[in-house]
């Protein structure tokens, strides 16, 4: 992953969504951006972080190991 700053946001995101499965309603109002420079919620579904499942959105075991790799 090239930029620092949407890394650390996707961590911020993992973490959110680690204490708990969100519905896909309240990521998009947490989470979304109009900016095309911070794409945090697309680059984690890119990467496979986050899975959306009949609207509630859950972190993944790939997504529970880059948040434990990250938050050293």
């Amino acid at each position: 992953m090239a930029d620092a700053v949407v890394e650390a946001l996707i961590v911020d995101l993992l973490q959110w969504l680690s204490e708990r499965d969100r519905t896909h309603e309240e990521v998009m109002n947490a989470w979304r951006t109009s900016c095309p420079k911070l794409p945090v919620w697309e680059d984690a579904n890119d990467l496979g972080l986050v899975i959306t499942t009949q609207g509630i959105v859950s972190i993944t075991a790939p997504g529970r190991a880059f948040l434990q790799e990250h938050s050293k």
